[in-house]
């Protein structure tokens, strides 16, 4: 699929009134796969190398600058007094060619306890061509979303922390293309995490271990708009629970083994009516008539609380659409790194199933991470992308 093909359905939703509806409410639909879909769905996409390179299982690993994206609870326990990091993402390399995330974090520890951080993130949809009906060309656009945000943590023991996060979001998809008339417009939210974080030590024999548990609720906020006030699309609202064992078997080796579990707190299409032709049917007022599940068109709230059994086939359906990650990471002498995971998503869910690689070198107070993903099914769009991070931490 080209860009202009890519961006010629992403209007054509807008036009017709979301972004992010199915495709099947318009014709027909898919009672199997059903696809949970939200806005600005970059605040979704992993920007570090380090958790990249273990499948993605970062909540409960070990805090660095990108804590801010994973947990902020725990970045109240990093080591060093201030630190920060550089990451960056071509995105979808296998459809396009200038597509691209881009992360910037950075920390500052106010006491033992307490740690303030703050986050830039960038999003590039590269240039988009645009073409009247008879397909002259009429100009092009670079559409963008970015979002930056603060994190305060504190340590409520030494064993336990917690964290929160606030950001300002902002996703101009449309550049005010005129075809798309004079509603459109960029869309902007606010958004919150909290998180919890423990880690307790363990004595294996000779060695020595810790493990560590990690919990959070990110991007809570309200519903965002590109078209009115009528038409809004839910922010990717995100469960993540995780875990992490550390041993360090001597003075040079180290491997830290991670698990996490996400789950989207919106709400899950329900399945609709048809008729013979498998259309979907309508009420009187123009509301397509539910068969099985619960309307979706609900506040933030209701929808968090209500994503934990709304699917159309009950708890069966509700457990495919929790995603797994799990990784390892080995650590020679604190100053080269091997990693390894796994990600998995239920084939009705989005099918996402991917290997991927890392490694990470480390010198003095410079650290740079590098991500390879390796997709478990041929020319997927996923497929060859790598990521890259730089960190840089000081003792102050």
């Amino acid at each position: 699929m080209n860009k202009r093909i890519l961006f010629g359905i992403i209007l054509g939703m807008m036009q017709l009134g979301s972004i992010h509806l199915s495709l099947g409410q318009f014709v027909g639909q898919d009672t199997t796969r059903r696809v949970i879909t939200t806005a600005v769905g970059f605040l979704s996409i992993t920007p570090d190398a380090r958790a990249a390179g273990m499948g993605e299982a970062g909540a409960a690993i070990s805090p660095d600058a990108n804590s801010v994206f994973w947990n902020a609870g725990k970045l109240a326990f990093v080591e060093n007094k201030i630190g920060f990091s550089l990451n960056y993402t071509p995105w979808l390399g296998k459809i396009v060619n200038d597509m691209s995330l881009s992360y910037l974090s950075g920390y500052y520890k106010l006491s033992d306890d307490q740690a303030v951080a703050m986050e830039l993130r960038y999003f590039d949809l590269g240039d988009i061509d645009l073409f009247n009906d008879i397909g002259a060309p009429t100009g092009s656009v670079r559409p963008r979303e970015w979002s930056i945000g603060g994190t305060y943590s504190r340590k409520l023991s030494k064993k336990l922390g917690v964290g929160v996060s606030l950001r300002y979001i902002h996703s101009n998809i449309s550049q005010n293309i005129a075809s798309l008339g004079s509603d459109a417009k960029a869309g902007t939210s606010v958004a919150g995490d909290i998180a919890v974080y423990y880690k307790t030590d363990m004595q294996m024999g000779a060695s020595t271990s810790n493990i560590a548990f990690a919990g959070s609720i990110s991007n809570i906020g309200g519903k965002i708009s590109y078209l009115n006030d009528e038409t809004k699309d839910f922010l990717p609202t995100n469960l993540r629970l995780g875990t992490a064992w550390t041993a360090n078997f001597d003075a040079y080796n180290t491997i830290t083994l991670s698990l996490d579990f996400n789950k989207l707190l919106v709400p899950t299409p329900p399945i609709y009516e048809t008729d013979e032709n498998g259309d979907i049917v309508y009420d009187p007022s123009g509301n397509p008539i539910i068969s099985r599940g619960k309307d979706p068109n609900r506040g933030v709230i209701s929808g968090m609380f209500g994503s934990f059994f709304d699917a159309p086939d009950g708890f069966k359906e509700e457990i495919q659409e929790v995603m797994v990650s799990i990784g390892a990471e080995y650590w020679y002498n604190d100053l080269f790194a091997a990693r390894a995971g796994y990600f998995y998503e239920h084939q009705n869910k989005g099918n996402r199933k991917y290997f991927t690689l890392g490694l990470g070198f480390r010198y003095q107070v410079f650290g740079i991470d590098f991500a390879y993903l390796i997709p478990t099914e041929q020319e997927h769009p996923l497929a060859e992308t790598l990521r890259f991070s730089l960190l840089f931490n000081f003792d102050g």
